[in-house]
């Protein structure tokens, strides 16, 4: 049986939507769905929300999932269900692109780059709203030359022989940010692709990666 997550919960004064979080997370610590329940009033201690970079409240956090505003009791048992599990951890991210809490999945993955190699099937995943694909771009733009990004060639590298042309293009460029010697034989590949907008970007990878045509 897995260990419960434990739970931290961020309230304020006058808060409307605070006691019934409230209400909520204690129910479930009750039933032993959450091990531990640490509740914070932002008035007496606005540095530790602050360092957290809690901006409202009420503002909760459930194993690695951090949740920003009113969350229903259904909502919240279904998170506790989720910490802690990759499934999770994707869902999570992908809620937060698509709610267009960009700044937020970037703090979460700075804290936990060896999970970013979860989020690449939403890459090959067209049928993703534009802004989660917007949004997966700009995180892993923010890991560009790192070991984190290297680390993830292989899987970048069969993208880059997908089917969709736009799964391909979006392969090559990040396989160009990686910054790695690695890169070049899926990009070196690409330049006979089929399709002229991914021969384009595999060429610019390669430019940036030092190597001319």
């Amino acid at each position: 049986m897995s260990t419960p997550p434990d739970a931290l919960l961020f309230i304020a004064p006058g808060c409307p939507h605070c006691p019934g979080v409230l209400q909520a997370l204690s129910d479930l610590v009750k039933e032993g769905a959450i091990g531990t329940l640490e509740v914070v009033n932002v008035a007496v201690h606005p540095q530790r929300a602050a360092d957290l970079g809690v901006r409202a409240a009420p503002w909760t956090r459930i194993g690695e999932i951090e949740l920003a505003g009113a969350q229903s009791a259904a909502e919240l048992r279904r998170w506790v269900t989720l910490a802690g599990s990759d499934e999770g951890f994707v869902s999570h991210v992908t809620q937060l692109l698509a709610e267009g809490q960009l700044a937020q999945a970037e703090t979460l993955l700075q804290r936990l780059p060896q999970k970013l190699a979860l989020l690449l099937p939403l890459l090959a995943d067209t049928e993703q709203p534009i802004q989660v694909r917007v949004g997966l771009g700009a995180l892993l733009e923010g890991f560009a030359g790192s070991a984190t990004l290297a680390a993830l060639i292989p899987a970048l590298g069969e993208m880059s022989a997908h089917t969709d042309h736009r799964v391909r293009a979006d392969a090559c460029h990040y396989l160009g940010l990686s910054g790695s010697a690695a890169a070049l034989p899926y990009l070196q590949k690409r330049l006979d692709d089929d399709h002229p907008e991914v021969r384009e970007i595999a060429a610019e990878a390669l430019e940036e990666l030092g190597v001319s045509r």
